[in-house]
């Protein structure tokens, strides 16, 4: 104790807490003569040294420390300091010794704590393979492994790939389970692996249409007691004996799976009750399906459900109850938010953020796609039970529009209307489609834009291109934007020939919606009479870009490389056309055409052949298919293609001429004769016939061959004084006209022209020999075939636009221009 120093109250607690040892003083180095001196020499260096005593690694000498020459610190319990040299004993040996330090240590050693420089530390001991549970697990790991690529070909669309590794995840589970077995684990086998692997195998084989193996195998999962909720798989059973149209067995299968799920699974239970109905529609027994229906629509209504119990109704013939079914039908919750939830607020810009990017989100899209499909529900319903409903369609019509207008879609309402009205177009009633479409012409832009854009339309049908243009401009002033309304006004003033215009107008309607394929289809008839040909058929070549089996597309583009004098484009899309619309006359015809102008008759003769065949009434095939047969010297085929022309156009003599010309050249002079004798009986002025009937008659030495050339004589003499009589009057009003000077610049020309093609028929044609011309011969004169085809093409429309309202509903508005025939 008598180191212990007690602390008196006027000592100070805190002396020697600043005191340090000076050799640890830095800053007085620099006027320190021995630290210097030991720098600039080597006074201060000193031999190793070795320890002395265990555990230090230091020998005799005492370690200077910072507390080595300290005065020890005045302490208030006396505790001695650590370190400190009291009374010249030496420092006590700590039990701890310092980290990386060891008595063992030379001079030379480094420090490595860690112990680094041993070297890498060997490799872990592998795991052998051989031994069972390691086999069973990599059999494992593989057949999740083929469960999973089988899975991943599924969704890239790799049926048959798909299949295959379901397979081989079944033979790898089967060695599995015989690898336990051997191995004595047959109690640990993986039944969740097995029903994966099975159940996996079925619906790949259900995929791939192999029916019977599919239940095969969902048979085994559905008996083997050891899966839990098996039966649930009946349901896709019941699937497959659907799509096989084996619809009692699909409804057992239906009922067995809804015994076998409890209450709790509501939703499922709803959906297989939902199939057994329709399957009950598809059997056509309509009460049962009511049954199934209606339960549906009591425990959880849905719009699907509902839609196929008005069907139901409607199929019976029940009035009352298709009005309650839509009734409940329109009081259906969608569960869908209400849309100005969507409109951003302009003061918060945190808010409109927010709002812009959910405005268009997965979620948003969803609730649209659900309010669209309950909107065509819906008029798809009111439209198929309004004639049934009421005494009347327009009375059925009204109902639906006031109950619609009560509930929460009452935005259909003024689409029900229009519908309405477009249903009296189908009706051919115009008056009430136009009555109904004029009361929206005070209600807000959208709705009066539909209509007056319907009005449009069906004036321009009509022909009324003065009321067409004002609805016209009715709907673009509701709605500049209107692709619809922009077309109409193109159209009135496409038949007006202002196509620099109308030009103008469609490329506008192109501008707001590059999607309108009427708008191009009418910028490139318009291109078309302006004679810009190739611009032309850079429209028409996009139109075929967006509608690639449009049979009016392709044949303007073979028209148009026809009229650039490209031949061999315009065959290759003829050809593409004749794929969509393999039995069109008109087509096979042009076909013909074009392969007769390149000199290929055999070609041509298949493909006017074909078009006898589909239309044996067109003039112009069956005057070229008799010329064919005349210039190939078989006059005996040639006769049936004449004789059907007689029957065509009766009050042309010259098919009967053709006739009795080909009886002739094939030597049937009798049946040649009486022809004649058959035309002079029509046709008693005929000249020709006269003169063959003269010829024959002396030919075969007859007695009324002095007859007919008396007669002869007298149609000649006739045919004179009339020609003579023409002349004498063209030349008094030839004089006429130069006296006044007004003469016109066209007066040469014939107001009844022949066209292109009836001339090139025409120069094939050689048919009527000359008087004074042996049987064999044939004369140079033409045949002017002046029929008009019955199912020619009219004169190029620009295609009419009608607003539509939905695109998806067959019954909806939509476009009733008139379809363009081939030319």
């Amino acid at each position: 104790m008598e180191h212990v120093h007690l602390a008196a109250e006027e000592d100070d607690l805190y002396s020697g807490y600043n005191d340090y040892n000076p050799t640890f003083d830095s800053e007085e180095l620099d006027n320190d003569a021995g630290f210097q001196q030991a720098v600039r020499t080597s006074h201060g260096r000193r031999p190793p040294m070795t320890a002395k005593f265990p555990g230090t690694a230091i020998g005799g000498r005492a370690l200077g420390t910072s507390f080595g020459s300290r005065m020890p610190m005045a302490s208030s319990m006396g505790r001695p300091m650590t370190g400190a040299v009291q009374d010249g004993a030496a420092r006590p040996m700590t039990a701890v010794r310092a980290a990386g330090y060891s008595s063992a240590m030379t001079r030379g050693s480094t420090f490595d704590p860690l112990g680094q420089s041993k070297g890498p530390a060997p490799p872990l001991e592998g795991k052998s393979e051989d031994t069972p549970d390691e086999k069973v697990k990599i059999l494992e790991k593989k057949v999740n492994d083929l469960i999973e690529e089988s899975c991943l070909a599924h969704g890239h669309g790799d049926l048959q790939l798909s299949l295959d590794r379901a397979k081989e995840a079944g033979r790898k589970e089967r060695a599995l389970v015989r690898q336990r077995e051997q191995s004595g684990n047959a109690d640990h086998i993986n039944l969740d692996l097995t029903y994966s692997v099975l159940f996996n195998l079925a619906t790949q084989y259900a995929n791939n249409d192999m029916y019977a193996e599919a239940l095969n195998t969902y048979q085994v999962i559905v008996k083997n007691k050891m899966f839990s909720n098996a039966g649930r798989l009946k349901v896709n059973m019941a699937n497959i004996h659907f799509k096989q149209k084996n619809y009692p067995k699909a409804i057992k299968l239906y009922r067995m799976a809804l015994d076998q799920i409890s209450n709790s699974h509501k939703e499922m239970r709803i959906k297989i009750m939902q199939n057994i109905g329709v399957v009950f529609i598809r059997m056509g027994q309509y009460s049962d399906a009511i049954t199934s229906f209606e339960h549906i629509m009591s425990e959880s209504p849905n719009i699907k459900t509902g839609f196929n119990l008005i069907l139901c109704y409607y199929a019976i013939g029940d009035r009352e109850r298709m009005k309650k079914a839509f009734q409940k039908l329109i009081c259906v919750p969608l569960g869908i938010d209400e849309e100005d939830k969507y409109i951003p607020p302009n003061d918060d810009t945190h808010a409109n953020l927010v709002i812009e990017a959910i405005k268009n989100d997965k979620l948003h899209q969803m609730e649209r796609e659900r309010k669209a499909l309950a909107e065509k529900f819906i008029m798809t319903s009111a439209k198929l039970i309004a004639p049934a409903i009421e005494a009347t369609f327009a009375a059925g019509f009204d109902w639906c529009v006031d109950m619609v207008k009560s509930s929460q879609y009452v935005e259909l309402a003024n689409d029900l209307e229009i519908n309405k009205a477009i249903t009296y177009l189908r009706q051919r009633d115009f008056k009430q489609a136009v009555e109904t479409l004029k009361t929206f012409e005070k209600k807000d832009s959208r709705v009066k834009s539909a209509a007056a854009t319907n009005l449009s339309f069906l004036y321009f049908l009509e022909k009324d291109y003065d009321q067409a243009d004002r609805y016209a401009d009715l709907a673009m002033t509701a709605d500049r934007y209107n692709p619809a309304a922009l077309i109409n006004k193109g159209n009135t003033v496409f038949v007006k020939k202002d196509y620099e215009k109308a030009a103008e107008f469609y490329k506008e309607a192109l501008r707001n919606d590059s999607s309108c394929t009427e708008a191009l289809y009418n910028l490139g008839l318009t291109y078309k009479r302006l004679g810009r040909l190739e611009e032309s058929l850079d429209c028409f070549l996009k139109l075929h870009a967006i509608l690639r089996n449009s049979a009016q597309v392709m044949w303007q583009l073979a028209n148009l490389f026809e009229m650039l004098e490209d031949p061999h484009q315009a065959i290759e899309w003829l050809m593409q056309l004749i794929t969509v619309t393999p039995t069109d006359p008109q087509v096979l015809a042009k076909l013909g055409e074009l392969y007769d102008s390149e000199g290929d008759k055999s070609q041509a003769f298949q493909y006017y052949q074909e078009s006898f065949r589909y239309f044996p009434s067109n003039i112009d095939v069956i005057e070229w298919l008799g010329a064919y047969y005349i210039d190939t010297q078989f006059c005996e085929k040639a006769i049936q293609y004449f004789e059907r022309a007689t029957l065509i156009q009766p009050t042309q003599v010259k098919w009967q001429l053709m006739v009795a010309s080909c009886y002739r050249r094939s030597g049937n002079y009798q049946k040649a004769l009486e022809t004649y004798k058959d035309i002079h009986r029509k046709f008693p002025e005929n000249i020709e016939c006269l003169r063959f009937l003269v010829r024959l008659c002396t030919d075969m030495g007859m007695k009324e061959v002095q007859d007919y050339a008396t007669k002869l004589k007298k149609v000649e003499k006739m045919k004179e004084i009339r020609e003579q009589r023409v002349k004498s009057a063209r030349e008094g009003s030839a004089r006429g006209t130069r006296r006044e000077g007004s003469a016109s610049s066209d007066s040469g020309h014939s107001s009844h022209g022949t066209s292109a093609k009836g001339e090139r028929l025409s120069a094939k044609m050689r048919a009527l020999p000359g008087s004074n011309e042996p049987y064999e011969a044939s004369s140079q004169r033409d045949i002017d075939a002046s029929y008009v085809d019955p199912l020619g093409a009219p004169m190029e429309r620009p295609k009419t636009a009608a607003k539509k309202r939905n695109e998806d509903d067959d019954f909806a508005d939509e476009e009733l221009g008139d379809d363009l025939l081939p030319e």
